[in-house]
């Protein structure tokens, strides 16, 4: 089994963290809507509080592909600014350099993105970048490499970015608000497991 389908299943949901494959009938969850496991048919119980709000910072870490310490340092980063720590945290991790290739349809997941950036087939106002966690900030473009094939590029409903005409390139607009991320995710409770 595959570890992207695992992660879907023991959430309940699919997190879309094979791309294509998760809107087809191969998708692991279409197949077994239970969680992993030799009890996971059985062991359907209603969740603690801490169980709540461990599922949901669990979710985001799968949904965007990151470890527990990146997660937390973000979190701490959040909760230090002047802003809203929910929504900053969920700021920071849309402006990842791997989210946005992912947003603009530059590929089907995340991971492929992070290929992507890692290969050394991204550019950030001219300079390569080879670091999937890189934060871009507001008014930075962002280019491809002349071998890579970015046909399928598309800011059509992501409000802060903008994609070239020619498909040649992303501009951050603004660093987007709670309300322009589509997520399906509930970050107070996240926020809530690291105040405990």
């Amino acid at each position: 089994m595959n570890h992207g389908c695992r992660k879907c299943r023991r959430e309940g949901e699919k997190l879309l963290l094979k791309g294509e494959r998760c809107l087809t009938p191969k998708c692991a969850l279409t197949k077994r809507p239970y969680a992993p496991g030799q009890h996971g048919v059985s062991n359907i119980k209603k969740p603690s509080e801490y169980g709540r709000q461990l599922r949901e910072k669990q979710k985001l870490k799968r949904i965007y592909n990151i470890s527990e310490s990146v997660l937390r340092k973000y979190y701490n980063i959040a909760e230090k600014s002047q802003s809203n720590t929910t929504e900053k945290m969920i700021s920071i991790l849309e402006i990842r350099l791997d989210n946005i290739l992912y947003r603009a349809n530059v590929a089907t997941s995340r991971s492929a993105t992070r290929q992507a950036v890692s290969h050394g087939k991204i550019y950030v106002n001219g300079k390569k970048v080879t670091i999937p966690s890189y934060l871009v900030s507001e008014k930075d473009e962002i280019t491809f490499a002349k071998n890579f094939n970015a046909s399928k590029v598309s800011t059509q409903n992501i409000s802060w970015l903008n994609a070239a005409k020619d498909k040649s390139g992303i501009a951050v607009s603004k660093i987007p608000t709670r309300e322009e991320v589509e997520l399906n995710v509930n970050e107070n409770l996240v926020v809530e497991f690291y105040s405990r």
